[in-house]
């Protein structure tokens, strides 16, 4: 197996922050000003990660999977490694950013909260890990039939590319209709897609289904859809029951992307960029 080795550095330096036509504002740094751990009440119920006005940042009943997935940007199975530990036990963490914790520069990149989870993982949790290239079980999305997609996958009505975008931010405000472009949930095992090629849906999926997964349907251009199936169930909901809200007789995930959309993910071997644990301790509650 070839691999590609990066190793993290864990040195985070603070940028400056400014608005067009304003003069910079003061230095902001890119690690907690103070952070207090400790681990969850066995008897928390629910998850959450929460950014708050004022820089707080408060995290509650998470493992440290979750909190280096949020910090490097990682789906779940681009993680690899680990103690025993590491999804099991769960933590509480209070802490406080100078300033507001403003949307990243550009997407993809990580905002001020993500790198100062990165900074304290490297502090309190000891984390050491490096990026390299495995190769690993991916899926591949092909057409169910050659060159036919399903009946709910038609060629985009409206133009979301990125030339028509441009032209849409010079039109006088109020002056052109609401243009709905990208991936969007309308409630649980609903989703509607506007504008965009199917490999955008493909990264999107790779959350789904737990492996990453390629586009290989040959399908050009931008496309709309929409998809209805049975969702994963909920954490803490008992095998075998169905909200309310939900429709029981709605197919599974790859049930439905076959009938609804003409797409099947074809099981194969592929290479999948990961994070590598080579170092975790637990830290000491304060």
């Amino acid at each position: 197996m070839n691999a590609r080795h990066l190793v993290w550095t864990c040195t985070v330096i603070g940028g400056l922050i400014g608005i067009a036509g304003s003069q910079p504002r003061a230095r902001q740094t890119t690690v907690f000003e103070a952070a207090s751990i400790k681990p969850s009440d066995p008897a928390t119920p629910g998850q959450s990660i929460r950014i708050q006005p004022g820089g707080r940042f408060n995290v509650t009943n998470m493992p440290a999977r979750t909190l280096i997935t949020f910090a490097y940007q990682l789906q779940g199975y681009q993680l690899v490694g680990g103690p025993s530990w590491l999804g099991n036990d769960r933590f509480d963490i209070v802490a406080k950013l100078d300033g507001e914790v403003t949307p990243a520069p550009a997407p993809g990149q990580p905002d001020r909260a993500m790198l100062a989870m990165r900074a304290l993982l490297a502090d309190r949790f000891k984390l050491v890990g490096h990026r390299e290239t495995r190769e690993m079980d991916i899926y591949a999305m092909v057409l169910a039939r050659p060159g036919q997609p399903g009946p709910t996958l038609k060629p985009a009505e409206a133009d979301c590319s990125p030339e028509a975008m441009a032209a849409r931010r010079q039109a006088p405000p109020g002056t052109l209709p609401p243009l709905f472009c990208g991936l969007r949930a309308e409630g649980p095992g609903r989703l509607a897609m506007s504008g965009m090629p199917i490999a955008f849906y493909a990264s999107s999926l790779s959350n789904q289904v737990g492996r990453f997964v390629v586009d290989r349907t040959g399908l050009d251009g931008r496309w709309d859809f929409k998809l209805s199936f049975a969702p994963a169930q909920p954490p803490g909901q008992p095998a075998g029951t169905t909200p309310a809200a939900l429709d029981p007789d709605a197919p599974d995930l790859f049930t439905a992307l076959r009938e609804q959309l003409g797409i099947k993910l074809d099981a194969t071997k592929g290479p999948v960029d990961v994070f590598v644990i080579d170092s975790l301790e637990k830290p000491a509650a304060d």
